[in-house]
């Protein structure tokens, strides 16, 4: 019995000590890691990446605190250099950051003592370190031990104006000695200068933004409207091993409206994009295959509710990315000051996680400023809290980094292992099904790699597997597909002259006719509207039943575009059978209404029943040619799309014509009263629309008020 107690005690302990562990693990991120899903939902994911250390001016052994730093460095050698702004120099340490010198005064060319003021950005290679002195608008020249090299003073050009002020914030440097630098009061893009210094170019200038109601007041008054509208300047930069130019950008209150509609409707529009990579001729080549734009955060709060105080306590708008770091095998993240999150991306703009918060625990940020990566390690300079956080991979970043690694280096069968590694980890990433999928489909198995792209909803990449998946079965069953395809064209002939014999057995025919009869007429009229029209109401070729008929199938037709469309043109969603029934409808009646209220103030000859009769009739060629596109949809990739589009644009336009055309033969009016009374008919429809709407929110405020009333009476009762 002694045993047994002991036994239980033991197990007892050890879930304790779990339990506890489990916490001091949680403990150690104080944040969620997480990525997002096709609907800007997001997902939970492990952590990629957890804090380590921060390192503080007592760590780094510096006799002088730091004191609002703003950039943070590290070279080839594992050194890193910090801008300290509030110091007027540049603090050097070594991969341990333990401090090993200063830069702050020295003699320039000239012999005359000289000295950092306000440094701000950093760049250093084999043998140089730059620093961007923004106080003294100037870039400075150090060799790796601190000497004093040289000095690049503004540039002068005749592209960059008299009154241009150098205010260097950030540089880069490329391998053959091109020099990059943003400066804070430049509009006209990224400064490219040549080794020695001169000017050379400007890159990538912005879009400039001007709003409608000032450009309806230039136009009106252009001697009144003075404000001149520039370009933003970039915000940061950094520079890849092949010389590309990854920059930030930080836009105005205007222009962040227009990133935040681009991101809220899943654009992937470079023109307000707040992360570019630019190639020499400062073009922005950027990969954006993600769901969503590299913005950093998705999923955030409008800046319109900023005045909502049910948003209190909330962080608007879109994120204010300050910095960008290029890591291994094509990984690069972007630092949010907003949030104080980092959000890490491939090379094709898909994002592979976001972690991070604000706050001054460890793990958590104050006001972040610079990010850098040094190995796998990432380090974000705080200049509020003047110290860096130390961010170390975990195992479930180190497996997203082998499968990256794999894949660039066309090791397909093994980064095959690592995506099945990380799903393992978590089922909701969704590059590693799309690594998969390319892997099956490199493969041949194309069925496969069409199941894991549908998966992580990546339709181009399952566009592709599709048209080789649809290569396979045509080889398989070409003699099915032509015995197929012959059938459905020798049934369609004998039908339609099925229906041609039906119709002209109509013509003379007396009494009662059959409901089959009356919805096979409007074959007729869609092929021959005036005689069909005026049969249609003179002779009673139709009526209200055949009417209702063709409308019913006209929604029939509606649903099953919804619901039997392939998955590339949006099929097999779940849909509500109100929004089919209220497409049809709802244009159908507005139509007839204020066609009907028009024409009977205008002589017109058709009643309510006449007008919706035609106009029901009328609608007969969007099910007749949706059906049978729905159905290729099925057989189709995105490259074939357009044939879609134009079928169904093709069945609109042809209902439009005979809406236009019977309401003229009903009516019996000329061609010019008829244009006439159909414009204003579209008015009446949209006065018609606006008066439902303004009762529908009345009758929901009387409602709202009358509850409110009745729970306040209750509560004062009681």
């Amino acid at each position: 019995m002694k045993r047994i107690s002991r036994i239980f005690s033991f197990v007892f302990c050890l879930v304790l000590l779990t339990g506890l562990g489990l916490e001091l693990s949680a403990a150690s991120a104080p944040y969620e890691t997480y990525t997002y899903s096709i609907d800007g939902e997001a997902l939970i994911s492990p952590h990629a990446y957890t804090p380590s250390a921060a390192i503080t001016s007592y760590e780094m052994n510096l006799e002088t605190s730091l004191n609002a730093p703003q950039d943070i460095f590290v070279d080839d050698n594992g050194k890193i250099y910090i801008s300290d702004s509030g110091n007027d120099r540049v603090v050097v340490c070594d991969s341990s950051f333990v401090f090993d010198f200063e830069i702050s005064a020295f003699i320039n060319e000239n012999g005359v003592h000289d000295s950092l003021d306000d440094p701000r950005g950093l760049f250093v290679n084999e043998d140089t370190i730059y620093v961007c002195d923004w106080q003294n608008s100037r870039i400075v020249l150090f060799d790796l031990e601190g000497n004093f090299k040289e000095i690049i003073e503004a540039p002068t050009a005749d592209v960059m104006g008299s009154d241009t002020v150098f205010r260097p914030v950030a540089v880069a440097v490329s391998d053959s000695g091109m020099i990059y630098v943003v400066s804070s009061t430049t509009y006209s893009g990224i400064i490219a200068l040549n080794p020695d210094g001169s000017f050379q170019s400007f890159l990538g200038a912005q879009t400039t933004t001007v709003s409608l109601a000032v450009r309806i007041r230039r136009l009106l008054f252009p001697s009144v409207v003075t404000q001149s509208y520039i370009s933003t300047p970039y915000k940061n930069i950094a520079i890849d091993e092949d010389g590309l130019l990854w920059a930030t950008i930080v836009f105005d209150e205007e222009e962040e409206k227009m990133l935040e509609s681009a991101i809220l409707g899943g654009s992937t529009d470079s023109t307000y994009a707040p992360v570019k990579q630019l190639n020499p001729r400062g073009d922005d080549i950027m990969v954006r295959n993600g769901f969503f734009m590299p913005a950093g955060e998705v999923n955030f709060t409008s800046s319109e509710m900023e005045n909502d105080p049910s948003a209190y306590g909330k962080v608007f708008g879109p994120s204010t990315l300050v910095d960008i770091a290029l890591g291994p095998n094509g990984m690069w993240s972007v630092l949010d000051s907003k949030r104080s999150k980092i959000y890490t991306y491939d090379s094709e703009g898909n994002l592979l996680f976001a972690f991070g918060d604000q706050g001054r625990q460890l793990g958590n940020l104050a006001s972040p400023v610079a990010i850098t990566y040094s190995g796998s390690d990432i380090y974000v300079l705080d200049s509020s809290m003047n110290s860096i956080t130390v961010f170390k991979r975990t195992d479930y970043g180190d497996v997203i980094d082998q499968a990256l690694y794999h894949n660039n280096i066309r090791e397909y069968s093994t980064a095959y292992s690592d995506w099945q590694d990380i799903l393992r980890r978590n089922i909701n990433f969704d590059a590693a099904y799309v690594g998969i999928g390319k892997t099956l489909y490199r493969q041949g198995e194309y069925e496969q790699a069409m199941d894991y792209y549908k998966m992580a909803y990546e339709t181009e990449n399952y566009s592709v597997a599709f048209q080789g998946y649809r290569r396979e079965m045509v080889e398989k069953y070409i003699l099915l597909i032509v015995v197929i395809v012959v059938a459905v064209v020798i049934l369609l002939a004998k039908f339609f002259k099925y229906v041609g014999k039906k119709n002209k057995a109509g013509e003379i025919k007396t009494g009662k006719r059959t409901l089959w009869e009356e919805f096979l007429y409007g074959f007729h009229v869609i092929m021959h509207p005036f005689d069909g029209f005026w049969d249609l109401k003179h002779e009673k070729r139709g009526s209200v039943r055949g009417a209702v008929c063709i409308v019913l199938f006209t929604i029939l037709s509606v649903v099953y575009q919804m619901i039997g469309s392939a998955y590339l043109f949006g099929g097999g969603r779940k849909i509500d059978l109100f929004i089919p029934i209220i497409t049809v409808l709802g244009p159908l009646f507005l139509w007839c209404i204020a066609n009907w209220c028009l024409t009977t103030l205008f002589d017109g000859e058709g009643s309510f029943k006449d007008i919706f009769i035609a106009t029901s009739y009328a609608l007969l060629p969007i099910p007749l040619i949706g059906i049978p596109s729905t159905i290729c949809t099925n057989f189709l990739s995105l490259a074939e799309a357009e044939f879609i589009t134009l079928f169904l644009a093709i069945s609109y336009i042809w209902a439009g014509m005979l809406i236009f055309f019977g309401s003229m033969t009903t009516h019996g009016y000329s061609m010019g009263r008829n244009i006439v009374i159909t414009f204003f008919t579209i008015v009446g429809m949209i006065f018609i629309l606006f008066i439902i709407l303004l009762f529908t929110n009345l009758i929901q405020q009387m409602v709202s008020f009358i509850t409110n009333l009745m729970t306040e009476i209750s509560y004062r009762a009681q």
